[in-house]
């Protein structure tokens, strides 16, 4: 028994100093084996796993590798695909870096390689050319400046005629703030304004006047008057993505249907007794159409028609109401819902939708729901949709969810990758519309 307590007292010196070495000599093997420091600490934060930092090294590897792509001369660059991986997984915060190093020089490239065709206020397709005459007007915000496109009357009808609906067009409408801008259409047809070349003409407007005049991409506006105005009936719904607001006077909307209209305000201004081509009686019957798409949708189809008394095709300058307005509005380009109507001219993008090319065909019809982490499609005509994403929208370190035709198409995590942020922003050359992730789901 005498003995016993001098051992006991022993035992309990040395156990606990044993135990502290044992752990400190596991820490010192599983670092070696693992290739990183193991905390030792009970409250020192744990470290993530192997796996997970070589994806981040990766990550950051994959951006500065983009970052010395762009640093030489575009002559001397060669592919991208060659020298950057493009398919790499990226952090959240390296995809907002990749992001931002190439909206800087995309924005460059715009500056010297279409410099002569702001200073000549002329753009081509083809053989086709659209001049165009634009004014700026007010202070410029601090988000960037409006921008307001006012197309012309006249339509199939000699040049001289369109030449001076145009003339007339440059100084119809006075914005308070903003770059109002008169395109002469690059035809005399009847659709002058609604024809396919007419999309890509405005998309490269916007794109050189964003770089050009600091033009905010979420507040772009469309207006027309007459055959103008049979234009901004087709293209508002059509390119709904690019504008906030659109502003149609004393046109026909010819057959269009009005579901793209969804996310952006729309005004009507017609004549009560503007009867050619049943202008009037149509315009009634869009505001029935639009109130019934906003009682169905309370958060959709912003809507305002002005049917004017007495007033015949032209409306005394009283529709110029409409530019103060539509500048109310400022665009969504990450909506909640999204309706997609191709007709007539077809998109192969729309918001944060996207198509193959033998998946635009007229009569298409999509509604896509974001809630969350979940995604709802319901399609009319298609079987396969490309969906767009990007960290504003969601969480994309967390699984996602996409149903279609009633059931789950995909689960899982979106990669962010180099070559989505090129992709899309190569598609509009919009700041404000450029993702990181997507995922191509069929049915």
């Amino acid at each position: 028994m005498g003995m016993a307590n001098p051992v006991a007292k022993l035992v309990a010196v040395i156990k606990p100093k044993w135990r502290e070495a044992h752990f400190l000599l596991g820490s010192m093997l599983l670092a070696v084996f693992f290739g990183g420091r193991v905390p030792v600490c009970a409250d020192e934060p744990p470290l993530p796993a192997r796996s997970e930092q070589i994806e981040r090294d990766h990550s950051r590897a994959a951006v500065d590798s983009l970052q010395q792509y762009l640093a030489l001369d575009p002559s001397v660059r060669g592919s991208l695909a060659e020298h950057v991986p493009t398919k790499v997984l990226l952090t959240r915060g390296d995809a907002e870096e990749a992001e931002a190093l190439l909206w800087t020089d995309h924005s460059q490239m715009i500056r010297q390689t279409r410099k002569a065709e702001i200073k000549e206020r002329r753009l081509h397709d083809g053989d086709l050319l659209m001049p165009f005459h634009y004014e700026v007007f007010g202070e410029k915000p601090n988000s960037g400046r409006s921008l307001f496109i006012s197309l012309h009357g006249g339509g199939g009808a000699p040049k001289q005629v369109n030449d001076q609906q145009w003339e007339n067009q440059k100084h119809l409408y006075r914005p308070e703030e903003g770059i109002y801008v008169a395109p002469r259409a690059p035809t005399d047809a009847w659709d002058l304004w609604h024809q396919p070349h007419i999309d890509r003409l405005f998309a490269r407007l916007i794109e050189d006047l964003v770089v050009f005049e600091d033009v905010d991409p979420n507040r772009v506006f469309l207006m027309g008057y007459s055959a103008g105005g049979d234009g901004v009936y087709k293209l508002a719904p059509r390119m709904a993505d690019r504008w906030a607001a659109a502003a149609m006077m004393a046109g026909h909307p010819n057959g269009v249907s009005p579901l793209g209209l969804r996310n952006i305000a729309f005004t009507i201004h017609v004549g009560e007794n503007d009867a050619a081509y049943d202008r009037n009686k149509v315009a009634a019957q869009w505001e029935r159409d639009l109130a019934a798409l906003h009682a169905s949708d309370p958060a959709g189809y912003t809507h305002l028609v002005k049917i004017y008394p007495g007033k015949g095709h032209w409306l005394d300058r009283e529709d110029a109401a409409a530019v103060a307005w539509m500048a109310k509005f400022t665009r969504d380009p990450l909506p909640k819902r999204v309706v997609w109507k191709q007709d007539g001219v077809t998109h192969r993008r729309f918001y944060w939708l996207a198509v193959d090319s033998d998946q635009a065909r007229t009569d298409t019809e999509i509604i896509a729901d974001l809630d969350g982490q979940r995604i709802d499609v319901k399609a009319e005509g298609l079987r396969r949709l490309i969906v767009r994403l990007n960290d504003q929208m969601l969480d994309l370190d967390r699984p996602i969810v996409i149903a279609a035709a009633g059931k789950e198409v995909f689960h899982g995590t979106a990669p962010r990758t180099i070559g989505t942020l090129v992709r899309t922003l190569g598609e509009y050359g919009d700041p404000k519309g450029v993702f990181s992730s997507e995922i191509l789901v069929q049915w």
